[in-house]
């Protein structure tokens, strides 16, 4: 559940003069002495109070307040940290699914924003960002210094302004900028569409709305297609889907699943571990299933794919997952801010931890896009000779002939487009014949 330095100072570089004034105590100890709790913010208070007295211009106590309990967040996990009153809000907003920015699911990384997914039909997403990208300037203002909250507050802003973003990419050698417009972003977290025989859905969040928009969507194309006995399998494609909810999370597992633990979690106190256990019903009714992900399925989606994987429900295709293995807990303060903070670890059906190390897909596929050169196939076939034998079909079995070259022609063309998604699509075949040959 989620929603995710290097400082500089003026002059203090070899043979630069730094202007300082002591004011004691000087003295330093051989051994500092150990502190306790409440000694530790006694020295708090007296560092707050030095800095409101002596800082050179006025400071905002609130800010200042906010700043610290931020820094001991941000000093513990990339994806903890403090939610000022407005942020806490907007979080609450992203969950029900429309919220205002970019389209971007972004974390801290060496300093640096890294952009952990784009989401599907935003500006982020049509302006070619890619998970694994770095963002090092907002409006050419350098990130580093900033801490998350900072560097997402820069990049929001009035719906229909503009964005200059500089991104660094793994692969490209120079830096590049892009420009954004900011909208305000709607969510359809789940969609389903058919191709041939089989139901693509593809789930782009974990909002509040996604379980229910995933079964409204996968049965009514069900329905469309003449119901379950025309549907040959499922893909369910959590490419680029940055998670989300934990519970939505458990709801899309469940939805496939018969029996048997989704996932369980495990914080610091044992007491306080959980699991949650699938309840019979199966939307797929045991349809073969391939599940799509990559670098950018994080979080709740590995929560996902590692249920099915380990229960032998679907097939994993694509590239390893980013590793987002833990969970936020978020914690309403007084004042209308909150605290997000990591409570746990989440562990998949067989005991994994993916912490750092994300999801490996059964069948590894890198995204790639096909050449020219790569799609030709030779043109001469038996057909082409002249005096051939005619072929001897039945006029039933030349319909079915040519339904079938047509399917593999559609799926070949895929290919050029979206190699995993063709992937999947030929290996739901392949499975639909075996089941057909028992």
């Amino acid at each position: 559940m989620n929603r995710f330095a290097l400082s500089t100072i003026v002059g203090a570089l070899a043979g630069a003069a730094v202007a300082v004034q002591f004011v004691g105590p000087l003295g330093a100890q051989e051994k500092a002495p150990v502190r306790t709790t409440y000694e530790n913010l006694d020295l708090f208070g007296d560092a707050f109070e030095r800095i409101r007295s002596a800082y050179v211009e006025p400071v905002d106590e609130t800010k200042l307040i906010e700043a610290a309990i931020n820094g001991m967040l941000t000093s513990l996990d990339p994806h903890s940290g403090y939610l000022p009153p407005s942020d806490f809000d907007d979080m609450r907003v992203q969950t029900r699914g429309e919220f205002g920015g970019l389209g971007i699911e972004v974390t801290m990384e060496n300093g640096f924003v890294k952009v952990v997914s784009p989401i599907d039909d935003t500006p982020a997403a049509r302006a070619g960002l890619q998970a694994g990208d770095f963002i090092t300037h907002i409006d050419g203002e350098s990130v580093l210094g900033m801490n998350l909250n900072e560097a997402v507050d820069k990049m929001r802003g009035p719906v229909g302004s503009e964005i200059r973003i500089t991104v660094v990419r793994e692969g490209v050698e120079d830096p590049f900028d892009v420009t954004l417009v900011r909208e305000t972003i709607k969510i359809r977290a789940a969609r389903a569409r058919t191709i041939g025989d089989v139901v693509v859905v593809r789930v782009t969040t974990f909002n509040e709305q996604t379980h229910e928009q995933m079964k409204e969507s996968l049965e009514a194309e069900i329905a469309k297609a003449g119901g379950i006995g025309a549907i040959s399998g499922i893909v369910l494609d959590l490419r680029n889907n940055p998670g989300g909810l934990l519970s939505q999370a458990v709801a899309v597992a469940d939805a496939f699943l018969e029996r048997g633990e989704i996932v369980s979690t495990r914080g610091r106190d044992p007491r306080d571990g959980e699991r949650y256990n699938a309840t019979p019903g199966d939307l797929a009714q045991g349809l073969p299933m391939v599940v799509l992900v990559n670098g950018g399925s994080a979080s709740a989606s590995e929560i996902v794919a590692g249920a099915l994987q380990d229960h032998r429900r679907a097939v994993l295709i694509g590239a390893k997952t980013f590793g987002k293995g833990s969970v936020q807990t978020i914690m309403p303060l007084q004042g209308g801010g909150a605290l997000r903070i990591t409570t746990a670890r989440y562990y998949t059906p067989s005991g994994r931890s993916i912490q750092a190390l994300g999801i490996e897909p059964d069948i590894l596929v890198e995204e790639r896009r096909l050449t020219g050169a790569e799609t030709e196939r030779p043109i001469r076939s038996e057909a082409e000779l002249r005096g051939r034998l005619e072929s001897s079909l039945t006029e039933e079995e030349r319909r079915q002939f040519e339904a079938e070259r047509k399917r593999l022609e559609e799926t070949a063309r895929l290919r050029a487009e979206d190699l995993q998604l063709a992937y999947a699509l030929d290996m739901l075949h392949g499975l639909a014949v075996l089941r057909a040959d028992r």
